[in-house]
Formats: structure tokens, sequence, C-alpha cells
């Protein structure tokens, strides 16, 4: 079963969301860099949901008014986009779907490890679907031109993944925009997790330091030449940054009026997404109100494959986590 983070991190995470949301309105108002990022290709919303689901001698079938919001981070330090591409280089390594209940007034958020092994869509030229490959869910971004299309497609290989939940809306990030962003706020203060040594000799282990520029994309980066490499590892270094930014972040916000303007101007150019300003009004009057619940993560195994990590959630857990998050009993 699922795994939800404490009720004392609600207020941080609720921020975080905020914080996520207004940014991207700031850049839709004052610079309107999405306009130069619409797809060619059309967009797949494949709603591969069942009416019913069956657990525990029990049938419960989705609620009507639940909204989802999946955040990508990419693990690619490249901001240009060819539009005419069916095929990118940009995986995502970091994904965490927002989920919002209207009618419960409350919202949750379930991270997802990148290495999960699912069903994924293969698309053609003109970004249809082609074929069906499962791999790790992280490589769903890969097909399309790095746009919408990308982003739609791993948002489709979540909704595989959930048992059909329909994913609304998304938003991805490169990664390089982490520096950016850690540098906006004068760098990130963290107790260092692991042993960066051979890496970057100033992350001790255990150590306080504060991070800067491109130190703060490898702390929430690396894997590989770690004495942990699993992708498990690396998530509890990037929840424990997100964590420490929130607090930099809205310290800044609170003493400049302009800063969370400013700051989107200058990210604007590492993001995706197809929300519009009205949709981010919405969404955000709504996390302001509503009750957060705190981060879901699935539990699973972690296994070496032929080429790469593998992670295999425990179906009964994925599966209850689903119900527990989108459904209720089906009324006889």
């Amino acid at each position: 079963m699922g795994k939800a983070v404490g009720s004392e991190k609600r207020l941080k995470i609720t921020a975080v969301i905020l914080v996520i949301v207004f940014l991207l309105s700031a850049i839709l108002l004052f610079a309107n860099i999405w306009e130069r990022r619409h797809a060619r290709f059309p967009e797949q919303n494949i709603d591969k949901s069942s009416d019913v689901i069956e657990y525990d001698g029990k049938e419960y079938v989705f609620k009507d008014n639940i909204e989802t919001f999946l955040v990508l981070g990419l693990d690619i330090f490249d901001t240009e986009i060819d539009d005419s591409a069916y095929k990118n280089n940009q995986q995502a390594d970091f994904l965490m779907l927002f989920v919002i209940n209207n009618d419960e007034k409350t919202c949750s958020a379930i991270q997802i490890n990148r290495d999960t092994m699912t069903e994924t869509n293969i698309l053609g030229v003109a970004g249809e679907k082609i074929a069906v490959k499962t791999q790790q869910i992280a490589l769903a971004h890969t097909y399309g031109n790095g746009n919408k299309v990308s982003c739609r497609n791993t948002a489709d290989a979540v909704s595989a993944l959930l048992s059909g939940v329909k994913i609304k809306h998304y938003l991805s990030l490169t990664m390089d925009s982490v520096a950016v962003i850690n540098d906006l706020v004068d760098g990130v203060e963290v107790e260092v997790l692991d042993d960066f040594t051979g890496i970057d000799d100033a992350l001790v282990k255990g150590e306080t330091v504060t991070l800067q520029g491109e130190q703060a994309l490898r702390y929430v980066r690396t894997r590989y030449g770690m004495d942990d490499s699993t992708n498990q590892n690396r998530m509890k270094r990037q929840k424990q940054y997100v964590d420490a930014l929130l607090a930099k972040t809205l310290q800044k916000a609170e003493n400049d009026e302009e800063f969370v303007a400013k700051s989107a101007i200058k990210i604007s150019e590492y993001m995706v997404s197809d929300c519009s300003v009205t949709a981010l009004q919405t969404l955000f009057e709504k996390l302001t109100e509503y009750d957060f619940k705190g981060i879901v993560t699935i539990e699973g195994n972690a296994l070496v494959g032929e080429k790469f990590m593998e992670f295999y959630p425990d179906e009964d857990a994925l599966l209850k986590t689903v119900i527990e998050t989108f459904c209720r009993v089906k009324e006889e």
C-alpha cells in the first residue's frame, strides 16, 4: 500500500504546488512563451479505463469530479524543440501526479518511479499510435517531438499504469532549469544524504551545505556511481531538495513582490504545458482552499534488467492506491 507523507508537511507541499502553478501563470501572462511551443502533431488522449474495477470482492468505479496534473522533470540539457521531429532523447526522470478532488475539497500527489515498467505507446511520424511496448515509463517522453505530444504520451503511460485514470493536464521542466531556479533563491541548504566522493567532493555525507548552481542539479540528478544507485534513493534526495527549495522560494516571494514574475521569465524557456491562463488561475484558487493529504509513493521491487534498472510496482499496492485516490464503491 502507498505510504503517505505526514500531515506536518502538508503546508509545505501545498505551497510547492502553488509556486509551480503561479510561476507558470506568470510565464503565460508576461512572456507568452508557450505560443512558440505548439506541437504540429495531433495529441493522443487515450482512455483505457474500464467501467468497473474489482478488488477484494467489491466493485469500484471512478469518481466524477477529479482533476489530475502531471509534473515532469526531463533529463536533457536542450531547450530547442524541432516540431517536425517524431522522436527525441528527452526522458522523464521525475514524475509526480497531483490529484484534486473537487467534491471532498482535497489534494494529494503520487510520486512515480521513472524506472517503472509499464505499457507505453510507440508513436509514428504523424504522432499517431502505431504500437505498444512495455518499458521504463521515463521513455514514453522520447516519442514525439519533445513538446506537447511527448508530454501527452507520458501522461497516457501514467494513465495505463493507474488503471486508466485520465490525466487532464501536464507541465514539463528540463533538468537544467534546476541550477537556474536554485540560484534564483541564492542557493538551497540541505544535509547531504549520500556519499558523493569522486562526483562532487564538496558534498560530504552528513554535512550541511548550501547547494549552488550545477551542484544542485548533481545532487538531485546523480545516481550512477553512488553506493545506492537506485532511483528510489535518488527520489529521497529530490523530495528533500524540494522541501528546502520551497522554504527559500517563499521567503524570496515574501520579501520581493516581483520575484515570481522575474523568475518566471528566466525559466520559461525550459517549460512546456497544455494549461491555459484560465485553467491555471482556477487551479491556483482550488489549491489555496483545499486540504493537502500528502504524497504517496508506490511500493515495489527494483531489479537490474538486461541493460537498465527496472522497477516493478507491487500490483496490490498499486491497485489499492488507485482505488483509495480515484474510486468509490459502485452503487447497486
